[in-house]
C-alpha cells in the first residue's frame, strides 16, 4: 500500500519515496473531487453531520498527505524529491482554488448558517462555519464565473513562485563554502566552532576549515573571528544570497529578484479582484488588527519608543569599536563582532561561556520539566519511523498518563534541511467515528550537530529559539478542541499565534528555570549565579537595536503589500531604503540584498503579517506578567493559561482568550518594560 494512503497511524517515513506522491496525490484530489460532486447533488438540507463532516474528512487526508510530502522537502530536499513537489504544487493548489471559488459549496455553508440548525451546534462548529464563510469571500467564491479563471491562475502561479523563492534560497545558501587554511586567519573562533568547521573541511576533502553560511557556521564567524577581511567575505556572501550579485559558486538563476516583483503584482491583483485596495487589506481580514493603518501606527509607536534607546546603542557601540578596536569607520560585518566584545567588556562574560552550560540533554530535561510543573503533563521518549537518523519523537501524557499529545524533535542543521527553526502540525486533534485523534507536532531547529563524542552545546539564544517553537508545539498539541477547523493553531488570527511561542521565551531567564536545565559540560556544575546575574545585566543589551529592525522588517513588509506600484515607479529596494531612512539607525551597505531572503513574506505565511512578532508580543509580555505577579512556577496560573488560551485554539477570537486569561485587554508596558525600553 502507497504510505501516503495510510491514515491508520503515524506517518511512515522510512517508506515514503518520491514514487509514492504523484499516485497518492493523484487519488485523493479524484476521491475529493467526486465526494464535492455527491455533497452538491444531495437533495436534503445541509447539516453538520451530513455535509461537514465528510468534506472535513475527505480534505484532512489530503492535507495530511500532502503535508507529509511537503515537510519531506524542508527537511530532507534533493533533486527527486524537490521535482515531484513543485510537479504536484500546482495540482494542490488549483484543487483548493476551486474549492474556495465553488458557488454551490458556499451556498451550503450559507444553508446551514442560516438554517434552524445552526443553534444547535457547539461554539466550535458555529466559528468553523463562520471562518468558513469568510474564506469563501476571499477565496474567490463571489467573483464572477468570467473572473474565476484568472483568480485561479493567480493561485498557481503565486504557490510555484513562492516555492521557487525557497529553492533558491536554499541553493544559494548551500553552495557557498569558505575554506580558510591558515590558523592565524581563524583567530578569535572559538574551539567548540573551529572543531566543527574543520571536521567539515575533512568531510570536504579539504584542508584546514570549512565555513559556510548555515546559522550554526555563519553566526560564530561574525560575532567572533578577529579576521575583519574573512568577516567581510562572509557577510558579503550571506547578505547577496539568492541575489543579482553572484557569490562564488551562485547560479544566475537562483536570482529571487524578479520573483519578489511577480509575487507582488500577483497578490495587489489577486486583493484588487475581491474589493480591497491592497493586499494588505486583504490580509488584515483575518486577523486580529482591523486596518494597515491601525498596524502602522502600532509600529511606528514602538519605532518612537525605542529609538532613543537604538540612537544610544549605537553611540556607544561606535565609540567602543573606535577607541577599543581601532575601527575608525564601523562597517555592518564588524557589528556583530563589535557587539560581542563590548558585551564581554561591559558584562566581563561571553555567550561562548554561556554556552558550556547548556548542553542538549539538559536543556531538554529542563524544558521538559517546566511544562510538565506548569501544565501538569509528563514528556516521554517514544518511538516512531522518522525522516533523519538524528530525528528523536516523544508522547506528552495528562497527571492520569493519558496520551495527550506527540512530536517530532529536529534540532540539527544539514544541508538538505532549509534554514530557520518552525513547528508544523502533522495531526490534528479531532473527534472521530473512532474517538479523539491524538495531535502530532513537528519540532525543527537548525543547531550545531554534537561533534567530538562530545554532547550538542546551545547558546542561550539557541535555548529561546527551541523554547519558541515549543511554544507553538503546546499550542497545537494541548487543545481541547474538537472541530478540525479551529483545533490548535487552526483558524487563530495570525497575529495571535505568537502569543504561546513568544510566551515561552520568558522562562529563559528565570534563575529557578535555568537551575533545572543547566549543566557544565565539563565541570558538570549548574550556572553559577555571578554568571546569571551577568546575563540578567546583559539582557537587554542592545534592544533598543533590536526592537527597530523588527520594525524596519515590518514596515518594509507592510509598505511592499499597500504601495508596490505596478507601474514600477518605485522598486523594491527604493521602499526599502525609504523605510530605513525613516526608522532605522543602523544602515546596511548598498549591496546588501535582505529582501531577497525575506522567505517569511515571499515563502512563508507572513506577507503583510511580518507586524505579528511584534503585536504578538504586546500580548505574550502581557501574559506572562500575571505569572510575575503570582510566582513564575505557579501551577494554578499555569493551569489559567493552558485552559484559556492553549486548549481553546481557534474557537474563539484571540482577543476574547486573552480577556479571558488576563481579566483585562492588553497593554504595551509589560513589552516595553521587559525590554528595557519603559522610561521612568
Amino acid at each position: 500500500m502507497n504510505p501516503l494512503l495510510d491514515f491508520s497511524g503515524l506517518p511512515r517515513f522510512a517508506e515514503i519515496k518520491p514514487e509514492h506522491v504523484t499516485p497518492a496525490v493523484d487519488e485523493l484530489l479524484a476521491r475529493n473531487r467526486a465526494l464535492v460532486e455527491q455533497l452538491l447533488a444531495a437533495d436534503v438540507p445541509p447539516t453538520w453531520g451530513n455535509f461537514v463532516q465528510p468534506f472535513e474528512d475527505a480534505n484532512e487526508h489530503l492535507t495530511r498527505a500532502w503535508g507529509q510530502v511537503g515537510h519531506l522537502n524542508m527537511v530532507m530536499n534533493a533533486p527527486e524529491l524537490r521535482e515531484v513537489y513543485n510537479a504536484n504544487l500546482p495540482k494542490v493548489t488549483q484543487y483548493y482554488a476551486e474549492l474556495s471559488q465553488n458557488l454551490a459549496l458556499y451556498r451550503k455553508y450559507k444553508a446551514i448558517r442560516e438554517g434552524g440548525g445552526y443553534v444547535q451546534l457547539n461554539a466550535a462548529q458555529k466559528k468553523v462555519i463562520e471562518n468558513e464563510l469568510r474564506d469563501f469571500r476571499l477565496g474567490g467564491a463571489e467573483l464572477p464565473e468570467e473572473q474565476k479563471a484568472r483568480f485561479m491562475a493567480i493561485q498557481e502561479e503565486l504557490s510555484a513562485l513562492c516555492s521557487k523563492f525557497s529553492d533558491n534560497l536554499l541553493d544559494a545558501t548551500n553552495a557557498y563554502t569558505c575554506v580558510v587554511e591558515s590558523e592565524a586567519e581563524i583567530a578569535g573562533i572559538p574551539p567548540d566552532e573551529r572543531q566543527v568547521a574543520a571536521e567539515a573541511a575533512q568531510q570536504a576533502g579539504r584542508q584546514g576549515w570549512l565555513f559556510t553560511l548555515k546559522a550554526p557556521s555563519y553566526g560564530p564567524v561574525m560575532q567572533y573571528a578577529d579576521n575583519r577581511a574573512l568577516r567581510e567575505r562572509m557577510y558579503r556572501a550571506y547578505t547577496t544570497r539568492a541575489s543579482e550579485q553572484l557569490a562564488e559558486g551562485a547560479k544566475a538563476d537562483w536570482d529571487n529578484t524578479p520573483l519578489m516583483s511577480q509575487i507582488l503584482l500577483l497578490r495587489g491583483e489577486e486583493a484588487r479582484m475581491l474589493g480591497f485596495a491592497n493586499y494588505a487589506e486583504l490580509s488584515l481580514a483575518s486577523k486580529m488588527a482591523e486596518t494597515p493603518a491601525q498596524v502602522a501606527e502600532f509600529l511606528h509607536e514602538l519605532a518612537r519608543r525605542a529609538r532613543p534607546f537604538a540612537e544610544k546603542d549605537l553611540q556607544e557601540l561606535r565609540a567602543f569599536a573606535e577607541t577599543n578596536l581601532g575601527m575608525k569607520k564601523m562597517e555592518a560585518w564588524d557589528i556583530g563582532y563589535a557587539s560581542e566584545k563590548l558585551r564581554q567588556q561591559r558584562y566581563a562574560f561571553s555567550e561562548q561561556e554561556v554556552k558550556q552550560y547548556f548542553p542538549e540533554d539538559a536543556v531538554l530535561a529542563g524544558l521538559f520539566g517546566l511544562v510538565e510543573a506548569l501544565f501538569g503533563l509528563k514528556v516521554r521518549p517514544s518511538a516512531a519511523p522518522v525522516w533523519h537518523e538524528a530525528v528523536r519523537f516523544f508522547d506528552i501524557r495528562d497527571g492520569q498518563d493519558v496520551l495527550v499529545g506527540q512530536f517530532y524533535l529536529d534540532l540539527y542543521a544539514r544541508a538538505s534541511k532549509r534554514g530557520g527553526a518552525w513547528m508544523d502540525d502533522a495531526i490534528t486533534r479531532r473527534r472521530t467515528a473512532r474517538g479523539i485523534q491524538t495531535p502530532v507536532a513537528y519540532l525543527n531547529c537548525n543547531f550545531a550537530a554534537p561533534v567530538g563524542g562530545r554532547p550538542a552545546l546551545f547558546t542561550h539564544d539557541e535555548v529561546i529559539t527551541l523554547f519558541h517553537e515549543f511554544g507553538h508545539g503546546l499550542h497545537h498539541l494541548l487543545t481541547q478542541v474538537e472541530e478540525l477547523g479551529v483545533s490548535g493553531i487552526s483558524g487563530v488570527e495570525w497575529d495571535a499565534v505568537e502569543l504561546p511561542s513568544q510566551f515561552m521565551e520568558n522562562f529563559c531567564w528565570e534563575w529557578d528555570v535555568l537551575q533545572g536545565m543547566t549543566r557544565h559540560a565539563d565541570s558538570g556544575e549548574k550556572l553559577p549565579r555571578s554568571l546569571y546575574d551577568k546575563m540578567i545585566a546583559a539582557k537587554n543589551f542592545q534592544s533598543g537595536l533590536q526592537m527597530l529592525r523588527q520594525i524596519e522588517f515590518s514596515l518594509f513588509d507592510l509598505r511592499l503589500h499597500s504601495d508596490y506600484d505596478a507601474a514600477g515607479k518605485q522598486s523594491i529596494q527604493q521602499m526599502l531604503d525609504e523605510v530605513r531612512a525613516e526608522v532605522a539607525v543602523l544602515i546596511p551597505p548598498a549591496f546588501n540584498r535582505f529582501q531577497n531572503s525575506f522567505s517569511h513574506i515571499f515563502a512563508g505565511g507572513y506577507a503583510a503579517g511580518y507586524y505579528s512578532y511584534k503585536w504578538a508580543e504586546v500580548l505574550s509580555a502581557d501574559a506572562y506578567s500575571l505569572f510575575e505577579e503570582n510566582g513564575v512556577l505557579d501551577a494554578a496560573t499555569g493551569s489559567h493559561f493552558r485552559q484559556e488560551i492553549l486548549a481553546v485554539g481557534g474557537s474563539r477570537d484571540a482577543m476574547d482568550s486573552f480577556i479571558a486569561f488576563r481579566g483585562r485587554e492588553p497593554k504595551i508596558d509589560a513589552l516595553l518594560r521587559h525590554n528595557g525600553l519603559a522610561t521612568e
